[in-house]
């Protein structure tokens, strides 16, 4: 019996090394319980971005420290359950794809995993005045690490008829002519922050 070609024997010897780089980060055998979790087994590109997200969180694990590194544990795991929660959508899989590409954004801008495409400081009204800073990042979807009042938080590209709009669930930067306006948190009212020079 002849011998078979040389590569052949590396195509299947790697054939389960391949297979299991197709998968999830998680385990699929045996099957998950979560609904959303056996989607994402069966479906390839939702598979890549699990690996993907694996890959960044791991990255930013190695960033944070002391209390950073309890926090990012913690949100991470919150966010696990808000995917799994995915199942309740009329369209399951966008709903995953989307939990999915605002995680990564979010963790490579919280974290500084990519380097950013601008800044900008804003003067905004109050007793005393105070300063609020933006860093932008060239995310999918675009995001900025927007901090005031001692606090950061990292918003989300909007869309918006014009200028540019970032925003989470409770706060929003909206810059439009050099004149950011603010929303910060529950605070009912915006304020008007002119640009810095």
């Amino acid at each position: 019996m002849p011998t078979p070609p040389w590569s052949f024997l590396v195509a299947l010897a790697l054939a389960p090394l391949a297979h299991a780089q197709s998968g999830p980060s998680f385990s699929c055998d045996p099957a998950p319980e979560s609904t959303v979790e056996k989607l994402i087994c069966k479906d390839a590109p939702l598979a890549a971005l699990d690996r993907k997200l694996a890959d960044v969180y791991k990255a930013a694990s190695a960033k944070a420290e002391g209390a950073a590194a309890s926090t990012l544990t913690e949100m991470q795991r919150g966010w696990i359950k808000g995917r799994n929660d995915c199942w309740k959508n009329a369209d399951v899989a966008a709903c995953v794809t989307r939990s999915y590409q605002m995680r990564i954004a979010e963790l490579q801008a919280g974290f500084r995993l990519i380097e950013p495409t601008g800044n900008a400081r804003y003067d905004c009204p109050g007793s005393p005045p105070a300063e609020a800073t933006a860093t932008y990042f060239a995310t999918d979807p675009p995001t900025a690490v927007v901090s005031f009042q001692d606090a950061t938080q990292t918003m989300f590209a909007m869309p918006s008829g014009s200028g540019a709009r970032y925003a989470t669930a409770n706060s929003q930067l909206w810059e439009h002519q050099g004149v950011a306006m603010i929303r910060w948190k529950a605070a009912k009212r915006e304020l008007r922050c002119p640009k810095k020079p």
